[in-house]
């Protein structure tokens, strides 16, 4: 009985772990998506674009993240992509 409460708690653990990650990937790669357009109607076209492809890359990995690991485990899945 508290191997499976044990094992139960750290799986739960880890999913709130993941979709917390997710949710901080989320967020930066939003600000940098905002500070972008900023940057670009400001005229920095260089640093605007940089920041346009760091904010896509944050926005993929909370994808990533959530359709990968996230969702898997809460259907009870193994979650690691094998």
């Amino acid at each position: 009985m508290q191997g499976i409460i044990t094992e139960s708690l750290a799986e739960l653990l880890a999913v709130a772990f993941y979709a917390g990650l997710a949710v901080v990937l989320t967020v930066v790669g939003a600000f940098a998506e905002l500070a972008s357009f900023r940057d670009l109607a400001a005229g920095e076209s260089m640093f605007g674009l940089w920041e346009i492809a760091v904010g896509m890359l944050l926005l993929y990995a909370a994808y990533s993240i959530v359709t990968g690991i996230v969702v898997p485990r809460l259907r009870g899945e193994d979650g690691t992509g094998a």
